[in-house]
């Protein structure tokens, strides 16, 4: 029973990582979850097994740890001059509601009536160190250098960032560097016109939340067969 609620629990959570990519397939620059699981032996006399021995001799399963797949994903023609593409796999940096460094492949970008070009609401960095700002109403370019230029004099540059290690979501487009994992200023370019879309599709999507449901059911059958086996147990042993 215990194994049988290990393996549930586990198929629950990836379920939740599926769901999550599948309504974000259409998201800018988003990157897919992918759990890790893990089989192991529990600590000795963990739970009591069949009639009053341990459970060291069964293996449970678990997911350990939420990874995100930094694969590239489709990219979409949208011939919108302010809509980029980082070169390779590497990142644009925008603020953070906590200050902290945030980076992001959504290069969906727009400019506030103030001037400050912006990312899902998130000032984009330069650069300069800040956070670019162009005067209010100018004709504004990208070139693939990343530069941005206002009514054709150069403001500063998209600053390019490369995320290697443990990399953590901070939010639907949003990650930041875990423990372990390192953040390097990089030179490189930008593709105008275009984005770059979810790193799942619909259709994989769907294959593996039907997968993962299946074996979330089977999981909690076997639950159900053991503790139906339980009470026949009870019942036989039962003084009548």
């Amino acid at each position: 029973m215990y194994v049988g609620m290990a393996a549930a629990a586990a198929r629950a959570e990836q379920l939740d990582s599926i769901a999550d990519n599948l309504a974000n397939a259409e998201t800018p620059g988003y990157k897919a979850s992918r759990p890790a699981f893990q089989s192991f032996l529990p600590p000795r006399g963990i739970a009591p097994g069949a009639a009053g021995g341990t459970m060291t001799d069964k293996i449970f399963a678990g997911v350990v740890a939420t990874g995100t797949d930094l694969t590239q994903g489709p990219i979409k023609t949208t011939d919108n001059p302010l809509d980029i593409v980082p070169e390779g796999q590497l990142f644009l940096s925008v603020t953070s509601l906590t200050g902290q460094p945030a980076y992001t492949r959504n290069g969906k970008l727009n400019i506030t009536p103030e001037g400050a070009i912006v990312a899902d609401g998130r000032q984009v960095m330069g650069t300069s160190n800040r956070p670019i700002m162009v005067p209010p109403g100018a004709d504004v370019n990208i070139s693939q250098t990343g530069v941005v230029s206002a009514d054709g004099v150069p403001i500063d540059r998209i600053a390019l960032f490369e995320l290697q290690g443990n990399i953590v979501r901070i939010g639907p487009q949003l990650y930041a560097s875990g423990p372990g994992g390192t953040v390097t200023p990089t030179e490189g370019g930008v593709s105008t016109g275009q984005l770059e879309m979810g790193n799942v599709t619909p259709l994989e999507s769907t294959v593996q939340m039907i997968n993962a449901q299946r074996q979330y059911e089977t999981a909690m059958q076997a639950i159900q067969t053991y503790r139906t086996l339980d009470a026949r147990v009870i019942e036989v042993g039962r003084v009548r």
